[in-house]
């Protein structure tokens, strides 16, 4: 919603829950690229994140009325979908939770070289992009959603303690401690088993065949490769900060 402002937006929203269909419409475009990326990090498939990104848009559309201009649009927006994803249980990882210990046994224990060439003629390094997007995406599902939240907002969204603190019911100093244990505690896991954005001996391009064989990754729909190029972008910058940690923590 940068490209409103404060003024703006409150014109928006009052024109919108009068009945005015374009503003509406003006409203949803420009939070749902927002939404749809929170949902993403916090469930960890595009099929999830996109189910839920129109669930919260609709609990947006359906409160629009109680936005009364007290904080930014977009705190209120990101109240509303993580109140909404802390407790979303429809998703796959909700099916089948992961830790850091399943985690890390599958990298420790699987069998790679026991699986054939599944790739189906698309280029290796394509498919090793894609597995080491949607691995990363998938690490954070070994957190609680509580502190898969506080990773995402302080890490990737790189919001502000105090504002993170408004939208998760925590003091700005509470926010700052979880974070930091939060954001050691992934360091420590990328350090011990992550060749690719730690010191471990996991590299992505090894595992390409034994992630298609586990549908964990699909030749025929890169949905992380072919995302929007700003989004992956941002979301790798967000890996390789992760990646300092680890090397300032040798």
């Amino acid at each position: 919603m940068n490209q409103f402002t404060n003024e703006e937006l409150l014109d928006l929203v009052q024109k919108a829950t009068s009945g005015d269909k374009r503003s509406l419409e003006s409203i949803v475009l420009g939070i749902q690229d927002l939404v749809f990326n929170l949902s993403l990090r916090m469930l960890g498939t595009f099929h999830d994140a996109e189910d839920a990104t129109q669930d919260i848009l609709l609990k947006v559309i359906t409160h629009l009325s109680s936005f009364k201009g007290e904080s930014s649009f977009s705190t209120w927006v990101f109240s509303i979908a993580t109140n909404h994803l802390k407790n979303y249980q429809k998703h796959m990882f909700a099916k089948f939770p992961l830790s850091f210990e399943f985690y890390g046994d599958d990298i420790k224990n699987a069998k790679i070289g026991d699986v054939p060439d599944l790739t189906q003629n698309v280029e290796q390094s394509i498919l090793a992009e894609e597995l080491k997007l949607s691995c990363t995406n998938v690490m954070l599902q070994c957190l609680d959603a509580e502190s898969r939240c506080i990773f995402i907002l302080g890490t990737m969204f790189k919001l502000d303690s105090r504002i993170a603190g408004d939208i998760l019911g925590i003091t700005p100093e509470a926010y700052r401690q979880r974070l930091s244990r939060i954001r050691k505690k992934v360091a420590e896991f990328l350090k011990e088993y992550c060749g690719e954005y730690g010191n471990g001996t996991c590299h992505c391009a090894d595992r390409v065949n034994y992630a298609i064989h586990n549908r964990r990754i699909n030749p025929a729909q890169l949905d992380f490769t072919t995302a929007v190029p700003k989004e992956i972008t941002n979301f790798k910058e967000a890996m390789e900060e992760i990646d300092g940690i680890t090397h300032r923590r040798k």
